[in-house]
């Protein structure tokens, strides 16, 4: 199976919905909030799929691009994906495993942009957003986008981060959060 992203480039995706890819309108959507920010950005992409959030954010120019996957075939597909887009001086790391475990292995790092995407209903939320604020994954004037179906999830927020804005696509919310001390 395959999807495109920006540039109309062919990504590898699982086939069923196994990784369930982000839907292209809501790609579409959260590349035109964030469209003057991601050319240098360092970019995190929690429960990584296939892989098509962090492509679109290499094509559009990031720096650096980090995904985190549980599944090994999911993760394969992930590196092929991200190696067929990324520029020689672009990065990219594939970690595999839990979410919430491998996030330890970014302590002392920073990220402008977060999208994170888990299974809904996999009681993620909640433990993620704790590790992203306990070692300040997110960098100052970073945001963080969550994706979650809003009927049916109540993310519990932590307060240090602000809800900023909410988008719905169907049965899909992506919710926009930055510390709340950030100005801007």
């Amino acid at each position: 199976m395959s999807l495109r992203i920006y540039g109309n480039r062919q990504l590898k995706t699982l086939p069923g919905q196994t990784t369930r890819p982000t839907p292209a309108r809501v790609r579409e959507a959260v590349f035109n909030i964030w469209q003057g920010d991601i050319r240098g950005c360092r970019w995190l992409d929690l429960c990584s799929g296939s892989g098509a959030m962090g492509a679109e954010a290499l094509c559009r120019g990031a720096s650096r691009v980090v995904g985190i996957e549980q599944l090994g075939k999911a993760c394969a597909i992930v590196r092929q994906n991200w190696q067929q887009v990324a520029q020689p001086e672009q990065q990219f790391q594939v970690l595999r495993g839990d979410v919430v475990k491998r996030l330890s292995a970014l302590k002392g790092q920073q990220f402008d942009r977060i999208y994170f995407d888990p299974p809904y209903a996999s009681h993620l939320y909640e433990p993620v957003l704790q590790k992203l604020v306990g070692d300040r994954l997110l960098a100052d004037n970073g945001e963080l986008a969550l994706e979650c179906d809003p009927k049916r999830e109540k993310v519990a927020e932590p307060p240090e981060l602000e809800l900023i804005r909410e988008k719905l696509y169907g049965n899909t919310a992506v919710r926009f959060y930055r510390w709340v001390s950030a100005e801007g």
